[in-house]
């Protein structure tokens, strides 16, 4: 399985589909932090708010790049849907990596942070990617080619999933349960971070995030 991985990555370096999304990351963040200064925590979880939908948006173009001719020899010679499927979201989960330590040095080289607090605050950052991180890769992974079709309806469900999980999550929502705690997590990283609610908000996030991944695993061994 580790060749399937750096196959894919490999396949989504050389192809260039990595530049979109981080010169998306690049501007969105640098933006973010070109304003005053605040506390890491509070930073870090403005940082991961924003990253999740270009986190979502490169999962979809890395399980994109393979052709489906490859990928069709790929299961016959691994000779197991299952495997192949977690090949596709590790090598997500690995392509997210240098774009979530891009999000976690910037501040500090835009002088976009305060010291106080800064261990405390780098640990929270650490914490708050690593919990939207495997969200945003099950989005990606339902609007990828071979779940959702054609080019205009991958695009639609991105898009349409992405507007809804932040808009769901959204003080006063009837439902809050039904999209990742990205806007929850984000407030909280504002104020106080108390571990009942930085437990809390982990359980959500990945449990949300199980039931995503397991959702696209059982939808996508089922298509060739």
């Amino acid at each position: 399985m580790i060749p399937l991985i750096k196959m894919r990555l490999l396949g989504y370096l050389r192809s260039g589909r990595f530049i979109l999304p981080l010169i998306a990351a690049l501007v969105v963040l640098s933006a973010s932090y070109g304003g005053g200064r605040s506390s890491a925590a509070s930073a870090y979880g403005t940082s991961a708010l924003l990253l999740f939908p270009i986190l979502a948006w490169q999962t979809k173009l890395l399980l994109d790049t393979e052709p489906d001719g490859q990928r069709r020899l790929v299961l016959t010679a691994l000779g197991s849907r299952s495997r192949e499927v977690t090949a596709g979201l590790l090598a997500a989960v690995l392509a997210a990596v240098p774009l979530i330590l891009i999000a976690l040095v910037l501040p500090w080289i835009f002088d976009a942070v305060t010291t106080n607090d800064a261990g405390a605050g780098v640990l929270l950052g650490l914490w708050v990617h690593a919990i939207v991180t495997p969200a945003a890769i099950g989005i990606g992974a339902w609007s990828s080619r071979v779940i959702s079709g054609s080019a205009g309806r991958a695009t639609a469900v991105l898009t349409t999933t992405l507007v809804l999980a932040f808009v769901i999550g959204l003080r006063g929502s009837p439902v809050p349960w039904l999209a990742p705690p990205l806007v929850s997590t984000a407030r909280t990283l504002d104020g106080t971070a108390t571990a009942a609610a930085v437990g809390g908000l982990s359980v959500w996030a990945l449990a949300w995030a199980a039931v995503a991944v397991a959702g696209y695993g059982w939808l996508r061994r089922s298509r060739a």
